[in-house]
């Protein structure tokens, strides 16, 4: 697991934005490192009809403990490069549950 996860986060209004590298299409699903500076995911999802952003908005909530609907794609919904906004959590909790 990346140890400056932090470098992928900032802070917003009332929670944080994540900048996300998707591999869509894996055997495996997880966080998987850092690409760059943005956090890494590899998800089961095929990247077609939205699937692979459904999978991404589903994972991050169970990993960062939060309804699905306090997490918005903000950028990239057709691109593997994007942006998410995590409503109702702080930068050193949601590295503290990504490195789980």
């Amino acid at each position: 697991m990346p140890e400056d996860l932090k470098q992928a986060m900032s802070s917003g209004d009332g929670g944080i934005y994540i900048s996300l590298h998707i591999q869509p299409g894996a055997k495996r699903e997880g966080i998987t490192g850092l690409f760059g500076s943005s956090l890494k995911i590899a998800l089961n999802a095929p990247p077609v009809d939205g699937k692979a952003n459904s999978a991404l908005l589903k994972f991050l909530s169970s990993k960062l403990g939060l309804p699905k609907g306090n997490i918005e794609l903000c950028s990239g919904a057709s691109s593997r490069d994007k942006r998410i906004f995590a409503a109702g959590i702080d930068i050193a909790k949601a590295e503290e549950l990504l490195n789980k």
